[in-house]
């Protein structure tokens, strides 16, 4: 679930008019990695969706080319200037995440290459964004399949959970990591069913728990500078809400909208729905296992 503290504190930059962020620039964020930041700041993109260009002046790939807003397109295509663009390459299609790759797709004559298309509705209430519809790879990466050009190569890595197709993409063999929403750099990630799945997603976590990326670059967020440190304390935050379950469940039987006020102290209401979502996945997980149990909605311990 979102870090309310640090949702409040972005709140107030975004409306604090000394606050300058780097929207529509380019920053080299690493050798051959450079970062564009869309203009699409809200309670679940933190500051904006990061685009990255991997690359040299030569040849580039576009990781996550974000919304297809006028802006951040300009900036994208001023980052790329004369070079080819390799491929254009999507964790997820979420729609702060992919559907600039068509417009930049057409003007560049790139590939689109990534993730698999995705695209369902959700009724429940979302703390992140909707599906891209529209998202349509010419080539779909599996886990461990490359691409690359001079200096540079980028291998997908298979990290189910947040949504079903989401894949990270390392670069260089453990030089970097570009984690898109599965580990981001400012809260932990929406895990919101019918797509979005608790046992993938901590065995994602525990994927990345064993990889030795140097350095993460997500798409929300600041850089991860210690990613494993970072993981280990996700996993455990994790731990800690089935925890908490067990807990209340050992008191008595309830409904999810009984557990929330408990487990979610202090939090807004408004956030409370989001905050059901993971808790359901959290349930839908131990029910696998076998450790609780469901009757018309009120769950209990096997």
């Amino acid at each position: 679930m979102l870090d309310i503290a640090r949702v409040r504190r972005h709140i107030e930059c975004m409306t604090d008019p000394a606050d300058h962020r780097p929207y529509a620039t380019t920053e080299q964020v690493a050798p051959h990695v450079r970062r564009v930041l869309a203009r699409n700041p809200s309670a679940f993109t933190f500051t904006g969706t990061q685009s990255y260009l991997v690359g040299t002046n030569r040849e580039v790939a576009v990781i996550d080319p974000g919304p297809a807003d006028a802006e951040h397109l300009d900036a994208l295509f001023a980052a790329i200037g004369d070079a080819r663009v390799t491929a254009i390459c999507c964790t997820h299609t979420h729609r702060d995440h992919s559907p600039a790759a068509a417009p930049l797709a057409a003007r560049t004559g790139a590939k689109i290459i990534g993730c698999a298309p995705l695209a369902i509705a959700d009724d429940g209430p979302r703390m992140d964004d909707a599906f891209d519809s529209t998202y349509a790879p010419d080539t779909v990466m599996e886990d461990g399949d490359t691409i690359g050009a001079d200096g540079w190569t980028l291998t997908a890595v298979a990290t189910p959970g947040h949504t079903s197709n989401h894949l990270c993409i390392a670069l260089n063999n453990g030089e970097a990591l570009f984690s898109g929403d599965h580990v981001m750099g400012w809260s932990t990630t929406v895990v919101s069913p019918p797509d979005g799945d608790m046992s993938d997603y901590m065995d994602s976590l525990g994927k990345l728990y064993d990889r030795e990326d140097k350095i993460y670059f997500p798409a929300h967020g600041p850089a991860v500078e210690k990613p494993r440190q970072l993981v280990r304390g996700m996993i455990g935050h994790r731990r800690q809400r089935e925890n908490q379950i067990i807990r209340l469940l050992e008191e008595e039987s309830a409904q999810i909208v009984d557990m929330v006020p408990k487990m979610y102290k202090g939090v807004d209401e408004q956030l409370w729905g989001a905050a059901g979502r993971s808790v359901l996945a959290h349930l839908i997980d131990m029910e696998r296992k076998g450790r609780v149990v469901q009757s018309q909605d009120v769950w209990a311990l096997a």
